[in-house]
């Protein structure tokens, strides 16, 4: 019998960190338990953690296989754990070093993983970039801005149906591309 996907929306994350971003993960892990999420930790000891890229692989195997519909990956940068991690099918990876990106990864582009650097993210700013980014979703926040979710729907089905060899055949443009007017941003909206 098929286990069900453990979703953000039932609190349930699944974290993997190298060991530059293991302190940071363990903060951000911490946050998580306390505020009532289930968090799967794929590296819970420091010696033992893979390379940056062999922990994106294995993070990005669990929203492939279904296991999860939400990641969070740690390196010292976020960005070569984000790379490794987008290689992985089915995975709209993102990196964030602000609140405003962390959110506009889940909501504008439908990301399913998001990455952060400890060199660069101090724990604070990265427990509020995890809970902005779990807590949102394609569309969230945005209700107010005329075509804003269908926009943004194209783009991400565009992305995980992505197809380099039809693309290069229909001289580098999407086949059967689809287009949304996107309305003016409302007024006074900060991003």
């Amino acid at each position: 019998m098929m286990q069900a996907k453990k979703t953000a929306a039932d609190k349930h994350v699944v974290v993997g960190a190298d060991f530059a971003g293991f302190p940071l993960k363990e903060a951000v892990k911490a946050h998580l338990e306390e505020r009532g999420w289930t968090v799967t930790d794929m590296t819970p000891v420091l010696e033992e953690c893979p390379m940056y890229h062999r922990v994106g692989f294995l993070v990005g195997a669990q929203i492939a296989e279904g296991e999860f519909d939400r990641a969070l990956a740690f390196c010292g940068t976020g960005m070569g754990i984000h790379i490794a991690a987008s290689k992985v099918p089915h995975v709209h990876a993102a990196v964030a070093e602000s609140l405003p990106s962390a959110r506009r990864a889940a909501a504008a582009n439908g990301a399913n993983l998001l990455a952060m650097g400890a060199f660069f993210t101090a724990p604070p700013l990265a427990m509020a970039m995890a809970d902005a980014f779990l807590e949102s979703s394609l569309g969230s926040g945005y209700e107010d801005w005329d075509g804003f979710y269908e926009y943004h729907l194209i783009g991400f089905e565009d992305c995980e149906n992505f197809d380099y060899e039809a693309y290069k055949a229909n001289g580098f443009e999407v086949p059967n591309a689809r287009y949304w007017d996107l309305g003016p941003a409302p007024k006074g909206l900060a991003f």
